[in-house]
């Protein structure tokens, strides 16, 4: 009687294709742990406790003012004033106190409108964040009224 080697080959293959499999998966970064901002606007981090999350600006564009939505993130032992620049327009000036987060464009006590956002729907607006005694420089997405979900807001509400 002869024995076939086929079920010995094909376990063989098998548990090689696996351990490749986890070899290379163990290779590979996991995404979820990078830090990230799961919305339309910009992440800024001035360091490790001070930063802007999901900042954008809801506007008509093009000299118009708008309306800066995101929020502004302290996690540090002091109060910080953060200063918001886009370009062309007013710098917008934030106070958040130790340990807190101030909600622009939600929280009605602070102003978050800007004068004028020299760019239209859909580009984008050079911008600085300054906070802890850092600055650092991004690109601030405008929107509009286009989307059902910023159609009420903007610093005319339409």
């Amino acid at each position: 009687m002869s024995r076939s080697t086929r079920p010995a080959r094909t376990a063989v293959a098998a548990a090689s294709l696996a351990a490749g499999a986890l070899l290379l998966a163990a290779c590979a970064p996991v995404t979820t742990t990078l830090p990230y901002s799961p919305s339309d606007g910009a992440r800024v981090n001035l360091n490790d406790a001070v930063r802007g999350l999901n900042l954008m600006v809801v506007s008509e564009g093009d000299g118009a003012p708008g309306t800066v939505y995101g929020a502004l993130s302290n996690g540090s032992a002091e109060v910080v004033d953060f200063v918001l620049t886009a370009e062309g327009a007013a710098p917008l000036s934030v106070s958040v106190p130790a340990g807190g987060t101030v909600y622009l464009g939600e929280d009605e006590a602070v102003d978050s409108t800007i004068d004028a956002v020299d760019a239209m729907a859909g580009e984008s607006v050079e911008s600085t964040l300054s906070g802890a005694g850092i600055v650092e420089s991004f690109s601030m997405q405008v929107f509009d009224g286009t989307l059902p979900e910023y159609a009420t807001a903007g610093p005319t509400g339409s």
